[in-house]
């Protein structure tokens, strides 16, 4: 058993996840991996959602079970609550490996998954940033970004809390410690001379974006929150790491006859150059970021291997 204070500092660098997590789509557009569709229930009032989903990571020949659970009754931070869960199996040997938290897992996949997507849309002469919010993902941005994108020179950072503000430049600094981080008042302006907008804010952000706030040949990344349904609408071209997973969580940009556009290329078939991302230099490019279990599956098989070889975790005899 691998608790989040057993992960915290598990050592992995940000250029380490971004090549897990794209040897985990290789894997998958290849066919050697499975990820069928997530499972999910909610409240009927809204109270709470959970989510189930099962992977094959044919590569590392481990299986995995996550689980998620928001109970947020309150719509707000003194009420919320949410745990993630992940189950990893050696699939040749069939022993279990471990039953971890999934924080961790989650604040480094997601960045290294959206640095992937920045890398394969930007266009050539690309060198600027935006990035919108100072949460979780927010803090984790910029350092896997930068991994995947060391063209991009000129940063900016829009925040409303001066501690996730604070966080974002110290984690910045521990990885890219001569990268300097510009704070913004006027998002919007910020994003009229971006080549990357990076939306991870908070759904109680101000901030959405349009389409005319975009520059020529952009890419807008949607991780959170951040962006208007007509920043996806007008693209020119629209990625998304699966179709499916956008379809299922990405309804609140739909257009206002509740229809959500389609997916023109997806990341596993781009990786493996099946599919092309960018068609011109010229062409706005919004990107959806939702997640793949198998993604998870390299990440925390990762920490987990590291938290077991220096002696951290609980061994449990739940099965004997």
């Amino acid at each position: 058993m691998l608790s989040r204070s057993d992960l915290a500092d598990v050592p992995v660098s940000p250029a380490e996840v971004v090549r897990a997590v794209e040897d985990a789509y290789l894997a998958l557009a290849a066919g050697e991996s499975d990820n069928p569709r997530k499972l999910s229930v909610a409240n009927p009032d809204g109270w709470s959602v959970a989510y189930a989903m099962l992977g094959r990571d044919g590569r590392r020949r481990v299986v995995a079970m996550k689980t998620s659970y928001k109970f947020d009754p309150g719509h707000d931070r003194s009420t919320k609550r949410y745990y993630t869960t992940i189950t990893l199996y050696d699939d040749t040997t069939g022993a279990p490996i471990a039953m971890m938290d999934c924080a961790r897992v989650g604040a480094l996949r997601t960045p290294a998954v959206s640095a992937l997507l920045v890398r394969e849309t930007i266009r050539r002469d690309a060198e600027s940033v935006l990035l919108i919010g100072t949460g979780t993902q927010g803090r984790n941005a910029l350092p896997h970004l930068l991994a995947a994108n060391p063209q991009l020179r000129t940063l900016m950072l829009y925040g409303t809390h001066p501690e996730g503000i604070e966080a974002v430049h110290r984690q910045l600094a521990a990885y890219q410690p001569h990268a300097v981080l510009e704070n913004v008042d006027d998002p919007q302006a910020a994003a009229r001379a971006a080549d990357v907008v990076l939306a991870t804010a908070g759904p109680g952000t101000e901030v959405a974006l349009e389409s005319e706030d975009l520059k020529p040949g952009s890419v807008a990344v949607l991780v959170g929150y951040g962006l208007a349904p007509s920043t996806l609408g007008d693209a020119d071209r629209v990625v998304a790491t699966s179709a499916e997973q956008m379809a299922l969580t990405g309804v609140d940009m739909a257009d206002e006859h509740g229809v959500l556009r389609g997916v023109d290329a997806e990341l596993p078939q781009i990786l493996n150059r099946r599919a092309v991302a960018r068609r011109s230099q010229d062409e706005r490019i919004f990107v959806y970021n939702s997640g793949l279990v198998l993604t998870d599956v390299a990440v925390a098989h990762a920490l987990a291997q590291r938290a077991i070889a220096e002696g951290r975790g609980t061994e449990v005899a739940l099965w004997d």
